[in-house]
C-alpha cells in the first residue's frame, strides 16, 4: 500500500444529498479522521484491504477475536516480516514471499503454515462468487493479485497502534452491526472491495482498469450511479470522472476509492443490506466485505 497510491473520496450528507469531493491522497489516516470526528456526526470509512484472518489460521489464535489479535501484534513485530523462503514461515511469521522464487506455489505456502490446501489461505469472503473472481489470500505478498502488503502497512503502521492506544475506532463486523456502531465521536471501519463494488453497482468496465480510455468510457455509467445514490459530485470530481481519473498509474486507485464510496452509500441508505453470514468464525475472525451477499 504505497503512499502515492493511497487515495480517499469523501462524502458529506447535507439536505438529504451526498456531496462528494474528488479523490485526494490520504496521508496519515488519523490526521484525516480526527477533524472529521470533531465535526460531530458519525464517521464511516471503507478500506480496500483485508480486515480479518482465514479461519484455518485463526483457529490457533489465543485472542478473543480479530480486533484483539491486532492489538496484540505490537508485542510480536516479527509477524509483519515477509519470508524470503518457505523454511522460515511459521504462524508467528506468515507473510510470503519477499521476492519471486522458482517453483513457489500457494499450496507450498499453505503447507508451511500447517494448512491442508491453498484454499485455507483465503477467508470465505475472498473466494470466487457468481459475480466476481476470487480475491487474493491475505498472507500472499507477490504480484498484482495480492493484498498482503496492504494488510502489513495498514495493520502495523496504523490499526494496531491506534487500537492499542484506545483510538475511537470500531471494526465492522467484528464489533456489531453497522447501524449500532455508527455513533458520534467514533469512526467505523469496514472492508470494501472495488471489484465487488463495481458489480454491486451494475457497472462493467470496457477494458483494463489501468487504461485511462477504459476508465473514461465508464464515465456515463458512473454519473448515473451518482444520480441513483442522490449524490452531488463536486466539479473537480465530475471532471475527474469524465477524464478517466487521469493518465498516471494512480488513476485506477482514484477510480477504486469512488467505487468503494458508492458501495458504502448504498448500504448506509438501505439500498443494499448490511449483510454478514450467521457464522461465528466470520463474525469474530474472518470478517466480511461490505455489501457482499
Amino acid at each position: 500500500m504505497h503512499t502515492p497510491k493511497r487515495y480517499h473520496a469523501l462524502a458529506r450528507r447535507r439536505n438529504n444529498t451526498w456531496h462528494i469531493a474528488a479523490p485526494r491522497l490520504v496521508g496519515e489516516p488519523m490526521a484525516l479522521l480526527r477533524p472529521l470526528l470533531a465535526e460531530g456526526p458519525p464517521v464511516f470509512m471503507g478500506l480496500d484491504l483485508p480486515l480479518g484472518l482465514p479461519r484455518a489460521y485463526a483457529t490457533h489464535c489465543t485472542e478473543a477475536d480479530f480486533p484483539a489479535f491486532l492489538r496484540a501484534r505490537l508485542t510480536t513485530p516479527e509477524f509483519f516480516e515477509v519470508n524470503e523462503t518457505l523454511t522460515t514461515i511459521s504462524r508467528a511469521r506468515p507473510f510470503y514471499p519477499a521476492r519471486g522464487v522458482k517453483g513457489m506455489t500457494r499450496l507450498s505456502h499453505a503447507q508451511a503454515l500447517g494448512m491442508a490446501s491453498a484454499a485455507d489461505l483465503s477467508r470465505h469472503c475472498d473466494r470466487a462468487t457468481p459475480l466476481r473472481p476470487a480475491g487474493a489470500p491475505l498472507f500472499w505478498t507477490l504480484g498484482a493479485n495480492q493484498s498482503g502488503k496492504a494488510a502489513i502497512a495498514a495493520w502495523r503502521d496504523w490499526l494496531a497502534p491506534a487500537l492499542q492506544a484506545g483510538a475511537p475506532l470500531s471494526l465492522w463486523p467484528f464489533e456489531g452491526r453497522l447501524q449500532a456502531l455508527l455513533r458520534p465521536g467514533r469512526a467505523v471501519l469496514a472492508e470494501v472491495y472495488p471489484a465487488e463494488a463495481m458489480r454491486q453497482l451494475g457497472l462493467k468496465l470496457p477494458g483494463s482498469k489501468r487504461d485511462q480510455t477504459a476508465r473514461r468510457a465508464l464515465a456515463p455509467a458512473l454519473h448515473q450511479a451518482l444520480t441513483q445514490a442522490q449524490a452531488h459530485p463536486e466539479p473537480a470530481l465530475s471532471a475527474a470522472i469524465t477524464d478517466g481519473f487521469g493518465h498516471d498509474t494512480a488513476g485506477e486507485d482514484r477510480l477504486d476509492c469512488l467505487l468503494g464510496l458508492l458501495c458504502m452509500l448504498q448500504v448506509l441508505d438501505g439500498r443494499r443490506a448490511d449483510h454478514v453470514p450467521e457464522d461465528p468464525w466470520i463474525q469474530r475472525w474472518e470478517g466480511w466485505v461490505l455489501g457482499q451477499s
